[in-house]
């Protein structure tokens, strides 16, 4: 076992190429695509005349996810029309209208921001108008109410982010999750392939005479193809976190840990695809169409909240990467804690004892 270990780690010290090759290829596409850079927000342009600036810029200002622009409204037209903003805002005394250039995934959570300013900006009026009639300081009395919701407690509903009708969407760290993960498929795959590849030339022939076992024989290539894909997948994440200050909410360490489930499904699944197919030629035509379908399917080039069909998010159950994309999204996005990991991992884990049991009792029964 010690042996064939060795002996797959010299061979890709000798020829590291495809390793390096899908490495490339998923930072260079995250990059590209969208570009990355630190923690990004959306901007919103504004117009609301001089008075309402005056009143709400300093309400609005301070958000998470949006950066409000206060522009002309010839301008906010303008950014709107020619796609530059997919929202813009009108503000008036007692209400607001928003202009909508494309149905962004954004626009409930803009609407709600606004809308809590306004309701905000009328209790406090309210409030003014009861501290009048009963003839108290209306200043001391709207200081105490702020006081209080300082410190005031408040409920908090707690929901999982699978059934959520709000949701976050960080497109750096879709990004880089989406691609590392597509490519990781690539280079577990062909990795495993390298059992076939020995079966078909009678290497394994010739090792099961030896006093190797064939379960050591099947667990050693595994481990490499495990190894190997892991390793693809953190150095992707590393390059971004220590290169790009992308810092996946402080996570970065769990949201390493917890793809060890990814990626044991991928090689679970390789194996799988192993069994089925006869030759290279064949494994190389059905691992392009399986892993892209996969990426597709699964959210890995935009998110499943924006998918509609409900056959293609059955399908989207099914799929390894969906649950590898929820894990990082969940640590890094919505910043959950580890037991809300509990069913993506779950179903990863039942997805690698389920592929590589069919897999291996496929390639037994057929002497491949």
């Amino acid at each position: 076992m010690k042996g064939i270990l060795y002996s797959r780690i010299r061979g890709f010290v000798r020829q590291p190429f495809t390793f390096l090759l899908f490495t490339a290829m998923a930072v260079i596409f995250a990059l590209l695509i969208g570009g990355t850079g630190p923690a990004s927000t959306i901007v919103v342009p504004v117009y609301g005349d001089e008075d309402i600036q005056e009143e709400m810029k300093s309400e609005i200002q301070n958000q998470e996810y949006f950066t409000f622009e206060w522009v002309s409204k010839d301008e906010l037209e303008t950014k709107v029309k020619d796609g530059d903003a997919d929202v813009g805002i009108l503000l008036y005394e007692d209400n607001f209208d928003l202009i909508v250039g494309v149905e962004s995934t954004h626009l409930g959570m803009i609407r709600q921001t606004i809308q809590q300013v306004y309701v905000e900006k009328e209790r406090e009026m309210k409030i003014q108008e009861a501290a009048i009639q009963a003839g108290l300081d209306e200043d001391e009395v709207l200081e105490n109410y702020l006081t209080s919701m300082e410190g005031s407690f408040i409920e908090i509903e707690k929901t999982s982010f699978q059934g959520e009708q709000d949701w976050l969407y960080d497109g750096n760290i879709h990004r880089i999750a989406g691609f590392s993960l597509f490519f990781a498929i690539y280079t577990i795959a062909y990795n495993v392939l390298t059992i076939l590849v020995e079966k078909r030339n009678g290497l394994w022939d010739r090792m099961i005479l030896s006093p190797l076992k064939k379960t050591e024989m099947y667990i050693s290539n595994l481990i490499y193809s495990f190894f190997e894909g892991y390793v693809q997948i953190c150095l992707i994440f590393a390059i971004f976190h220590y290169g790009f200050n992308i810092d996946f909410s402080g996570r970065f360490l769990e949201v390493l840990l917890l793809l060890i489930p990814y990626v044991l499904a991928i090689v679970a699944l390789s194996i799988l695809i192993t069994a089925i197919v006869k030759n290279s030629e064949q494994f190389n035509a059905v691992i392009s169409i399986i892993a892209v379908s996969l990426a597709m399917i699964g959210g890995a080039f935009w998110p499943l909240e924006i998918v509609e069909n409900k056959f293609l998010l059955f399908l989207a159950d099914l799929n390894p990467l969906k649950y590898g994309l929820e894990i990082v999204q969940g640590l890094s996005v919505y910043n959950y804690p580890l037991e809300e990991m509990v069913q993506p991992v779950s179903i990863l884990l039942f997805m690698t004892v389920l592929f590589t049991g069919i897999g291996i009792h496929l390639m037994e029964r057929r002497h491949i």
